[in-house]
């Protein structure tokens, strides 16, 4: 499959495919939910996106450091390191790094505005120091270019149907969504390394602080007060999920179905979350792998329509009027 995916985005370059596989390896192992949802993709577009996580991963690989002992400053001059890295290989190509260099080459070819990438790298840089956030505001700060800019890097990647800024807002709010999910989901595997994603204040309102959290970590036991926080938490990364709902149907048609599948994956992960009392503290929650089978099913059944679709448009067309990605793969 990745032979064909590769094929079908015109990529020929020997190098350029060993460094577009390196990222199609990184998701295939560290994102299982959004790596299923991008075999919905057509396959032309598989490699970008695949080369856009497999660089959030990288990074966010030499922040988390695990198991390699690192100190932050070591970590901070990799960080340096990599966004000189990028920066060069955007300027004039040519550079040593697999997944900087399937990066940058995706960058050009969709016109990616390249401060997202210097907002992302300034969040990661705040992993290394910042372990905490007072405020939902602060959290969003930060979150801005943790995962607002992936879903801003995205979109003309994906394509939209309406200009590029209506759908920028929506697609900021699901990079955002998604990312709370896994805030919320790995509560307990943060404060192991020293972080708490979920703002002060919201915490506070229920009672709730690090001490206390460290606690229940620590012993296993569960107070009400915690629960509280966390239902409120669930709460708000819904209507999170709301306000990016809107921005699928903005989309290419063709990459809906995709999207979908994300969107309902890690909604799941919401509901795993609730089905298991919030349990975060003491376990991770999981979609089930029936559930995400059967919701990658449909999205399959989707994108069969919409290629259907998509073949009679161009079948009923005027030859010189055909419209714009006429090749189906």
């Amino acid at each position: 499959m990745t032979r064909r995916e590769l094929d079908a985005a015109a990529i020929t370059d020997p190098a350029l495919r060993a460094a577009y596989t390196e990222c199609r390896r990184l998701n295939a192992r560290h994102g299982r939910t959004y790596f299923l949802a991008t075999r919905l993709l057509p396959l032309e577009r598989r490699s970008a996106v695949h080369a856009l996580y497999g660089f959030a991963r990288w990074a966010d690989d030499i922040v988390d450091d695990l198991d390699r002992g690192r100190t932050p400053d070591e970590r901070d001059r990799m960080l340096k390191r990599l966004e000189g890295d990028l920066a060069r290989e955007l300027r004039t190509g040519g550079g040593d790094e697999p997944v900087v260099r399937a990066v940058a080459d995706t960058a050009h070819r969709y016109d990616i505005d390249r401060a997202l990438f210097a907002d992302f790298l300034a969040s990661m840089r705040a992993d290394l120091t910042v372990t905490d956030y007072p405020t939902y505001a602060d959290l969003r700060e930060y979150m801005h270019g943790s995962a607002a800019v992936i879903g801003l890097q995205m979109l003309p990647v994906l394509g939209t149907v309406v200009p590029r800024e209506e759908a920028a807002p929506h697609a900021a709010a699901l990079g955002e969504a998604f990312q709370l999910t896994n805030f919320l989901r790995d509560v307990g595997e943060d404060l192991d390394r020293g972080r708490v994603y979920l703002p002060a204040d919201l915490l506070a309102a229920h009672g709730v602080d690090r001490p206390l959290l460290e606690w229940s970590r620590r012993t296993g036991r569960r107070d009400p007060r915690i629960h509280a926080a966390l239902v409120a938490a669930e709460a708000m990364i819904r209507a999170v999920y709301r306000t990016a709902e809107p921005g699928i149907a903005m989309l290419d048609p063709r990459v809906r179905p995709c999207i979908r599948t994300a969107f309902t994956l890690y909604g799941g992960i919401l509901d795993a979350i609730a089905s298991q009392d919030y349990a975060v503290l003491h376990r991770r929650a999981a979609v089930s792998r029936l559930r995400r089978a059967a919701t990658a099913t449909a999205g399959a059944v989707h994108v069969l329509r919409a290629r259907r679709r998509a073949r009679g448009v161009r079948e009923a067309a005027p030859a010189d009027k055909a419209p714009l990605g006429r090749r189906e793969r």
